[in-house]
């Protein structure tokens, strides 16, 4: 029985394809079914049903969140070969930009076997100049306002000009201007944090899989935990926050995830948050894609609160308010230490981005807009994963949820979250039309995430470099 139809792609040659949700033969595990006229069927899984008696996820069918769609005020592609050929925005894309990425280099000082981004190779383009960044800030800014700016790559640090491209970011009055960084450069030069800091910077967005080397070792080639903890030490130095970021896979980290929560909350309140990102299979990986080890959005919140209960409960975890609800679920909490232990008390009301607009009950009737969730959730972010010497941001300063963070206090929050990106086996294009993350191009095109880094089972590109 179909539970929800969809449109996909091959795998193989990228051709667009209609596509349905299914359960399993056992009726289990909710599946991606699609078929190509050349290469065959292709069915993966994308969600878990409940357990008797196991604290699980919701039911398939009941983690949803129904909003109306926003679409671009001024859609810088036609509507010529249809989703997902022609981002730029194009005029039926779903949903505003929450944070728009700025690649600012493909060249990397780590060869990390699980690349999204196959940074660090020989044939790696040359870094963009300055003015094509600036380029791509303007353009940003005229599509999306505030929104917020991640600064990736590649690895950004390996550019000396960084703290001027922070500048640039911040004089343009952008929500939040954060670091995608392994870490590396920020543990080897104790000075270098308080630098970008100086420039700018309120947000590491750092690279942490796990509470132990051997997880490192497969998937990033090296032992990295005494230097990540190095990095956070002097970003906790220079006042920024920080979110640990864990690329999860089968058989590798997933059995330690309750583990590196309770190891989030232990380094402090520098820490701001814990984001959990089911490994997708695009760019570099050592499987073939389709048996590739996969994990669910749903096994990572059973994980959770099956390994962490005295922290995490399903109920407490919620589905987005912005992108597509099989996209991420996200929960935020106040600390507590009553017990000489860090702990974690849920904000019900008003403590996620999803509630941040209007509370749950709420939602129905009306529909809540696109463009109210996308506003939410990027100032819940930019709000709760900067650092000390961050300013408030302009966007809807005043208003109720404003005055809710500031009676309890931001800076003793912690925010739960989790993205499931998709590759070409797993690709809806429904997910696609809501996405809210956007990459940023050259000519100032804005590319979905998971689009920009789509890459067919032999390496294709959907969208080449």
């Amino acid at each position: 029985m179909m539970l929800r139809r969809t449109q996909s792609l091959c795998p193989l040659c990228l051709r667009r394809l209609d596509a349905f949700y299914a359960h399993s033969a056992d009726g289990r595990t909710v599946e991606l079914c699609k078929s190509c006229p050349e290469h065959g069927q292709f069915r993966v899984a994308v969600w878990q049903e409940p357990e008797a008696n196991i604290p699980s996820a919701p039911a398939f069918a009941d983690w949803t969140r129904p909003k109306s769609p926003s679409y671009p005020q001024h859609p810088a592609t036609e509507l010529e070969d249809g989703c997902p050929f022609d981002c730029g925005l194009c005029p039926v894309h779903g949903q505003h930009t929450c944070t728009g990425l700025i690649e600012v280099t493909l060249r990397c000082n780590m060869a990390c076997p699980l690349c999204y981004a196959s940074a660090g190779t020989a044939s790696s383009p040359s870094d963009p100049a300055l003015a094509d960044i600036g380029q791509r800030l303007d353009a940003l800014k005229r599509a999306s306002g505030a929104c917020n700016v991640q600064i990736s790559g590649g690895e950004p640090t390996v550019r000396d000009d960084l703290p001027g491209i922070v500048d640039m970011v911040r004089q343009r009055g952008f929500g939040l201007v954060q670091l995608n960084t392994n870490g590396l450069r920020l543990a080897e030069e104790a000075d270098y944090a308080a630098t970008l800091a100086d420039a700018g910077l309120e947000s590491v967005y750092l690279q942490w899989d796990a509470v132990g080397d051997a997880a490192f070792r497969m998937l990033r080639g090296r032992d990295c935990l005494a230097f990540k903890r190095r990095a956070l030490a002097n970003c906790a130095r220079a006042g920024l926050g920080v979110v640990l970021v864990a690329t999860v896979v089968r058989g590798v980290n997933d059995h330690e995830l309750g583990a590196l929560l309770r190891l989030a909350l232990e380094l402090g309140p520098a820490v701001r948050g814990l984001h959990l990102q089911p490994a997708a299979f695009f760019g570099r990986y050592p499987w073939p894609l389709a048996e590739a080890p996969r994990l669910t959005l749903a096994e990572i919140m059973n994980a959770l609160a099956r390994q962490a209960p005295e922290l995490v409960r399903p109920e407490h975890l919620r589905p987005p308010a912005c992108e597509h609800e099989l996209c991420s679920f996200n929960a935020a909490y106040r600390r507590v230490d009553g017990t000489g232990k860090p702990g974690l008390a849920w904000l019900h009301q008003g403590g996620s981005c999803c509630d941040a607009a209007r509370p749950l009950q709420r939602l129905v009737p009306p529909l809540p807009t696109a463009a109210e969730g996308s506003r939410a959730a990027r100032r819940f972010v930019a709000l709760h994963w900067r650092g000390q010497r961050g300013p408030a941001p302009a966007d809807g300063a005043g208003d109720a949820f404003d005055r809710f963070l500031a009676q309890e206090g931001v800076a003793r929050h912690f925010t739960l979250s989790g993205m499931a990106f998709q590759d070409a086996l797993s690709l809806d294009l429904d997910r696609v039309r809501g996405c809210c993350i956007h990459v940023v191009r050259p000519a100032g095109r804005l590319i979905p995430f998971c689009l920009h880094n789509l890459t067919a089972a032999g390496g294709t590109r959907l969208y080449p470099l």
